[in-house]
């Protein structure tokens, strides 16, 4: 009677319990039936009544907990979880002494939903990042076109469309799906055509997608094969001041449409595309710009000349650079017989803000030829050219004006500043051109001496910049390579033609220097050919130096 009693107390507090459970709680019998619910659990499960057997009520994930629920529960072990009417629940389970089970349901779908948010997130600001690194590890604009567009396909759509600004008539575009990528150059469309384009390549706003009627897509806007879109993103790449473009995102009519957190992170892509879009377009006009500009700044292409070998050999000092602050022009006579005219100079300094003076020296002298038959009051005039730029920067100069005379080469050879030329003889005798004079672009005048020299067969004429003879190297790196070892040099070059001169001299002072720091390094040859016709009755002798 006692135990009777007992049992009843206990029944009556387990259901005063249940009842005012703040969860949806249910008691499973240990036959498999449900012996009560609180009214919680039975808005979930409208079916679990006492009586019901779980398998008929239950969801399977909560049915197949009960059915797998160990006698003694493993420490640590995660709950179960699943959904009931749309929402996500964990399952707690109290066994009872006389065998029944009391399951226990706890609603996190606010916590799964944050957590899955969370997740998000974190992908996408992966994503950004590894985007963000693809994108800018190129300064090609088709290549960086081709990058945004497989990633946007790969990762925000089922296909993506990245379209640059039009060029003229011309409105380049890249289309990407899971096939792979595409450039296009399309002519005869505008973007007019397209639902939102034109706005978007103004760097208008975005429209949002459900504003949209992705059937009005015209088929050049859409991949091959696509088939009918069923949704369509539309936003602007922002640039550096100026729109880079539009992203067009395409899905099929099978899938689900935008949400409103995917068309904000495709903005956020889009922003990184357009920054790297414009980085590239900003590389390519500058590229373009310094190519034009650099061209004139080359030093240009030597050859023979009238009977007349000149060969040269440059080295800025810089190994990357292509110009620096020596230079030197080859000036060819506009009628046979007339002399050509040879400049070699050394700018004070070094890279692009020297080689801006040379390009302005060179560019003076150019128009100063027809003063070339007087070297100094050439030499003069670009003095006062200079110091009327206000420039800080001097140079030195050496110009020489070179005349074929039947199988002789006749030359005036004038230095400013610069190092005296040196002649190599037919017999290997070297010897220096004797000119001189003040440098440009310091003093108000210019007084120089111009030398005459004659070259015979074989015997050249050598012009270099200090950056020969001062480059330091040799087994301490400090040794000067001098105008002796230079001079030596010269003495094997001689009978050489005039490409064979400027080239080993060139060689020779790289070796020295080897992976040292060094000056510009320029040098000329003019080199007087043999198998030239034998010389006439009124041929001048040869004279100058080591003559």
């Amino acid at each position: 009677m006692v135990n009777s009693a007992n049992r009843s107390a206990d029944s009556t507090w387990s259901d005063a319990a249940l009842h005012a459970a703040p969860y949806p709680a249910l008691v499973a019998g240990p036959v498999g039936t449900v012996r009560r619910a609180n009214e919680a659990f039975g808005r979930l499960v409208p079916g679990a009544v006492e009586g019901s057997t779980l398998r008929e009520v239950l969801p399977d994930w909560l049915f197949l907990a009960h059915d797998r629920l160990p006698t003694t529960p493993a420490p640590h072990a995660p709950p179960p979880r699943g959904e009931v009417a749309g929402r996500s629940f964990e399952a707690h389970a109290t066994r009872l002494p006389d065998g029944e089970v009391v399951w226990w349901l706890t609603d996190d779908t606010d916590v799964r939903l944050a957590e899955r948010q969370l997740l998000q997130e974190r992908s996408r600001t992966a994503f950004l990042a590894r985007a963000s690194n693809e994108l800018l590890s190129s300064l090609n604009l088709d290549r960086c076109m081709e990058v945004a567009g497989r990633l946007a396909a790969a990762h925000l759509a089922d296909a993506a469309v990245v379209i640059a600004p039009p060029r003229g008539r011309v409105l380049p575009m890249v289309s990407a799906d899971a096939t792979g990528t595409s450039a296009r150059q399309l002519t005869g469309v505008t973007p007019e055509m397209a639902p939102g384009l034109a706005e978007a390549l103004q760097g208008f706003p975005p429209v949002a997608s459900r504003w949209i009627d992705p059937a009005a897509a015209p088929e050049w806007l859409v991949p091959e094969g696509f088939g009918p879109v069923g949704a369509m993103v539309v936003t602007p790449l922002p640039g550096h001041g100026v729109p880079a473009g539009a992203l067009v995102l395409l899905r099929r009519a099978q899938h689900a449409a935008f949400s409103e957190s995917e068309e904000v992170f495709a903005r956020l892509f889009a922003a990184r595309a357009g920054a790297a879009m414009s980085a590239a377009r900003l590389y390519a006009e500058q590229a373009h710009i310094t190519e034009t500009l650099m061209r004139d700044l080359l030093p240009p292409r030597v050859g023979q000349v009238d009977g007349i070998e000149f060969a040269a050999r440059y080295r800025a000092a810089k190994d990357g650079e292509r110009v620096g602050g020596d230079f030197y022009d080859i000036h060819p006579a506009a009628v046979s017989g007339d002399e050509s005219l040879v400049v070699l100079g050394d700018v004070c300094g070094k890279g692009l803000d020297a080689a801006v003076l040379t390009g302005k020296i060179r560019n003076t002298l150019h128009a100063l030829l027809p003063m070339a038959g007087d070297h100094v009051r050439m030499l003069r005039l670009l003095n006062g050219a200079l110091l009327s730029s206000h420039h800080t920067r001097f140079a030195t100069l050496v110009v020489a004006s070179a005349r074929r005379r039947a199988d002789r080469v006749e030359l005036r050879v004038t230095c400013a500043g610069h190092p005296a030329p040196l002649v190599v003889r037919a017999d290997g005798r070297v010897a220096e051109a004797e000119t001189l004079g003040n440098l440009v672009g310091v003093l108000p005048e210019i007084n120089a001496v111009t030398a005459p020299l004659t070259l015979a067969p074989g015997e050249s004429l050598v012009l270099f910049t200090d950056g020969i003879t001062e480059s330091r190297g040799g087994p301490l790196g400090d040794e000067l390579f001098g105008d002796a070892r230079l001079r030596r040099a010269l003495a094997h070059c001689a009978g050489m033609p005039a490409e064979a001169v400027a080239e080993h001299v060139q060689m020779l002072a790289a070796e020295w220097v080897g992976p040292n720091k060094h000056d510009d390094m320029a040098v000329v040859t003019v080199t007087a050919p043999r198998g030239a016709p034998s010389p006439t009755a009124d041929a001048p002798p040869t004279d100058g130096p080591g003559a």
